[in-house]
C-alpha cells in the first residue's frame, strides 16, 4: 500500500503498548488494518523505568501490528501521558507595528513563539500550545482573529508541560526499536478524538481516560480545549489493593477484578464466594465478592474523587462554565462494572462510556470498538491530520495557495512539528 495512505499510532501504556495501523477507504474513512499489543515491560504510570525492556515491548507490538496488516511500519504518531505531564493557563500579547494592516498568520506565530519562551521549572519543557480565545484591542471572545484590524493581539492559551528526560527516553525507545518519530501528542488530546463529537466539545464534557498506570482528564467548552490533568492512579491500584486485601497473587488479582469486580458493594450478597487455587500444593482460598467490591469501591472513589476535584477547580460549579455534555469514560479501567453508576452518584453529572468506533469505518472489527483502545484510535487519527497538514503545507510552498485556514495550520504547525523537530535533532545528536 501507499505509504501516503497509512497511519501508525503507538499508545505506550503502563499495562500494554499498541501498534495500530490505519488507512482511509474510498469515503474517505478511517479502517483499522492492523493492530498489534504487548505487555508493557519498563513502563511505570506512564513513564519508562527500564529503556531494554520498552524497547522490546515496543518492537513485539510492531511487529504483530506488522504481521496482522501485512505492511511495514516507518513513521508513528506517539501518545504521552504519565504523572511528569502538568498542564497551565497563560494570557499574553503583542503589540503590532502598522494597526492599518490585516492580522496575519505571523502575527499569530509571533504570538505564539512569544509563550514558547516562558520560563518553565528546571528539567521541564513545553508540548503543547493551545489557543483558546483572541482579544483584538480589548473586544474578546474572538476565536479566529486573521483578517482583523487592531494594534493589540492577545490569546488565552493552555500550555502543556513535561518533563524533558522522561520525553527524551520514549524517543531513544522508538529510535532504537528501528521506526521513526512523525509527531507526539498528548494521550487525553488524541483520546478526546477518537470518543467525542464535536456537539459534546461544544457544549461542554469531560474525558475521563482510566489507564492502567494513570487517568487522564481533558474538558471541552465551546469546541476549544480548557484543562487537561494526569493523575497518577489507575487500574493497576486496584489490582493491587485486591492483591494486598485478599492476599492473593498479582496475576489472580487482575483476573478477580476483569472477571468478578465490581465498583458497587451494595449488588452483591454476603453468601456469593469465588474460589481462587492455592499456590503449590496450599489449599484454595475463598473470597467474597461483596468483600471484593468493597475493596474495588473503596479505590475507584479515591480515584473519582480526584477526578471531580480537577472538574470542580476548572469552575463546573458556575453557571457559564456548566459542562452540559457531562463525563465520557473510557480507557481500559472503564469497563468495571457499574463504574458508570458510581461516576453519576459522586459527580452528580450524566455519564456515558466513550467508544472509539464513532468516528471509524463501519466495517472495523469488533476488538477495535473496546474502550481500551481509544487512545491508539485517536493516535492513527491524528497522524491522517499531520500528513494532511504536511501535505497541505508542501502544496502551499508550491503554488501558495492554502486552502486551510491559516490559524489552524499554525497551530497544527507548533503542537506536532516544533517540538518534534527538537527531539528528532537531540536523537541525531546522541548518535
Amino acid at each position: 500500500m501507499d505509504g501516503n495512505n497509512l497511519f501508525v499510532g503507538l499508545d505506550i501504556g503502563t499495562t500494554k503498548i499498541v501498534a495500530m495501523i490505519g488507512s482511509l477507504n474510498e469515503y474517505n474513512k478511517l479502517k483499522i488494518i492492523g493492530i498489534g499489543k504487548s505487555k508493557s515491560l519498563g513502563v511505570h504510570r506512564g513513564v519508562v523505568n527500564n529503556i531494554t525492556q520498552t524497547i522490546q515491548s515496543i518492537q513485539a507490538a510492531i511487529n504483530e501490528a506488522e504481521a496482522d496488516s501485512a505492511e511495514k511500519i516507518e513513521q508513528v504518531i506517539v501518545g504521552i501521558a504519565g504523572q511528569h505531564i502538568r498542564s497551565l493557563q497563560h494570557s499574553d500579547y503583542i503589540t503590532r507595528t502598522n494597526s492599518d494592516q490585516v492580522i496575519d498568520e505571523d502575527d499569530l506565530e509571533r504570538l505564539i513563539n512569544q509563550v514558547y519562551k516562558l520560563v518553565m521549572l528546571p528539567g521541564e519543557e513545553i508540548i503543547h500550545v493551545l489557543p483558546q480565545e483572541y482579544k483584538v484591542d480589548g473586544q474578546g471572545e474572538i476565536k479566529e482573529p486573521i483578517g482583523m484590524f487592531g494594534g493589540r493581539l492577545e490569546a488565552n492559551f493552555h500550555v502543556v508541560v513535561g518533563q524533558v528526560s522522561s520525553i527524551k527516553n520514549i524517543a531513544r525507545c522508538i529510535k532504537s526499536a528501528g521506526i521513526d518519530f512523525e509527531g507526539i501528542t498528548l494521550e487525553p488530546i488524541a483520546s478526546s478524538d477518537a470518543v467525542l463529537s464535536q456537539e459534546e466539545k461544544e457544549a461542554g464534557v469531560a474525558l475521563i481516560d482510566i489507564g492502567g498506570g494513570t487517568t487522564d482528564l481533558a474538558i471541552f467548552k465551546d469546541g476549544i480545549i480548557r484543562h487537561t490533568s494526569v493523575i497518577p492512579f489507575g487500574g493497576n491500584v486496584i489490582s493491587e489493593d485486591i492483591k494486598e486485601g485478599c492476599s492473593i497473587i498479582e496475576k489472580q488479582a487482575e483476573l478477580l477484578k476483569i472477571k468478578f469486580g465490581s465498583a458497587w458493594p451494595g449488588e452483591n450478597k454476603e453468601n456469593e464466594i469465588v474460589s481462587i487455587p492455592g499456590l503449590r500444593g496450599r489449599d484454595p482460598k475463598e473470597i467474597t465478592l461483596k468483600n471484593l467490591s468493597k475493596i474495588i469501591h473503596a479505590r475507584v472513589v479515591e480515584i473519582i474523587e480526584q477526578v471531580y476535584i480537577e472538574i470542580k477547580n476548572y469552575g463546573h460549579e458556575e453557571q457559564k462554565k456548566k459542562l452540559i455534555g457531562g463525563i465520557v469514560l473510557t480507557g481500559g479501567g472503564s469497563q468495571l462494572k457499574h463504574l458508570k453508576q458510581l461516576v453519576e452518584y459522586i459527580t452528580g453529572m450524566d455519564t456515558r462510556l466513550g467508544y472509539p468506533s464513532e468516528h471509524l469505518a463501519g466495517n472495523n472489527s469488533i476488538e477495535i470498538s473496546s474502550p481500551m483502545y481509544a487512545t491508539a484510535v485517536g493516535l492513527v487519527m491524528n497522524s491522517t491530520k499531520v500528513k494532511r497538514n504536511n501535505e497541505d503545507k508542501n502544496e502551499c510552498e508550491t503554488n501558495n495557495n492554502n486552502i486551510e485556514s491559516e490559524s489552524e495550520k499554525v497551530e497544527r504547525t507548533t503542537v506536532f512539528e516544533r517540538f518534534t523537530q527538537s527531539l528528532k535533532t537531540f536523537l541525531d545528536n546522541a548518535e
